[in-house]
């Protein structure tokens, strides 16, 4: 522990405890898990890309879902598992604000594209003769743009802030470096404080509020709409709304657990929400997307059946 205002090189990451053997055991679930989340990501990244009949907004804003699931995962789960096999649990400060940097610009991401696929999902349903008209190729790629540099942006400002703060303490009570920053330092932090809540309202608390105002909408068609507009809101908004749900809750535990003591929380039950959103929620959009969504879960049936087809003509041939 440092107790002098200095600038520190490296940081410890407490929340490590000693496993013995068993941290092989760990290293090979969380190896497993990354793996899962690579193949289930890549594969409906490329199920998209390759299936013209998927090349619609909807899919393309879910590509770029599952590309951040990928860029979020991949800034965990190495450093991660590097750390469970290490004895001494340090990090050095540039790795430490690169990972902050991946983290935390995943967040921001995962929220402005789930308010982006709700406002499409809203144009679709509340206006489906003027959809194409509203919802242009331009201003799909407009907003696809805007969904990875505006996390970037927010990042790189809040890091630049941080950056330059003396600290009192080198420990992060957590098993991946995360806004360090209030607690440990030394100096006046006001600044970066009121910077950090106007980032919570603008990249989580804006993109919910959009996200409820589109499905107010929706569901005020919906009950005023048909049979068939109601199945196709259920059918493709149920997968979004889980998906939100699943991330807000493991957000904002990281949010309070940043801000709060937490030490009256069990250890390991602490720790498995502090990584809630980083580990569970690239794991449940692939999973749910790819179940409830008729349409990829029909092209992946498709693929099967045709790979089918084509053995057993093959077998024929021979």
């Amino acid at each position: 522990m440092i107790t002098n205002s200095t600038q520190v090189s490296y940081f410890i990451l407490s929340a490590y405890f000693d496993t013995g053997m068993l941290k092989y055991l760990y290293f090979t679930i969380i190896l497993c898990l990354y793996v899962l989340i690579i193949l289930s990501n890549v594969f409906l990244i490329v199920l998209i890309c390759v299936n013209r009949s998927l090349h619609e907004p909807m899919y393309l804003f879910l590509c770029s879902l599952f590309v951040n699931e990928l860029f979020g995962s991949t800034g965990l789960f190495p450093f991660l598992l590097f750390q469970l096999l290490k004895d001494l649990h340090t990090v050095l400060v540039s790795l430490c604000f690169l990972q902050i940097f991946c983290v935390y610009s995943y967040g921001c991401r995962e929220f402005t594209t789930l308010a982006v696929m709700s406002y499409d999902r809203y144009l679709a349903i509340c206006h489906p003769l003027q959809y194409h008209t509203l919802m242009t190729s331009t201003k799909m790629s407009v907003l696809i743009t805007l969904m990875w540099c505006f996390p970037f942006l927010v990042m790189a400002v809040g890091i630049s802030l941080s950056s330059p703060l003396h600290l009192c303490g080198n420990i992060i009570n957590n098993v991946y470096c995360n806004n360090y920053s209030i607690k440990l330092s030394c100096s006046d932090a006001k600044v970066i404080s009121i910077y950090g809540l106007i980032n919570v309202f603008i990249s989580m608390c804006v993109p919910v509020m959009l996200i409820v105002y589109t499905y107010m909408r929706i569901l005020k068609v919906c009950f005023s709409g048909s049979k068939q507009t109601r199945h196709k809101a259920v059918s493709t908004c149920t997968p979004h709304l889980a998906s939100l749900i699943n991330f807000v809750f493991g957000c904002v535990f990281d949010i309070i657990s940043s801000r709060l003591d937490m030490n009256h929380v069990p250890h390991t039950l602490r720790i498995f929400l502090s990584v809630h959103f980083l580990i569970c929620q690239p794991i449940f959009n692939p999973l749910v997307y790819g179940l409830k969504m008729s349409k990829i879960r029909n092209t992946c049936n498709n693929l099967r059946s045709g790979k089918h087809h084509e053995l057993n003509r093959r077998a024929k041939v021979q």
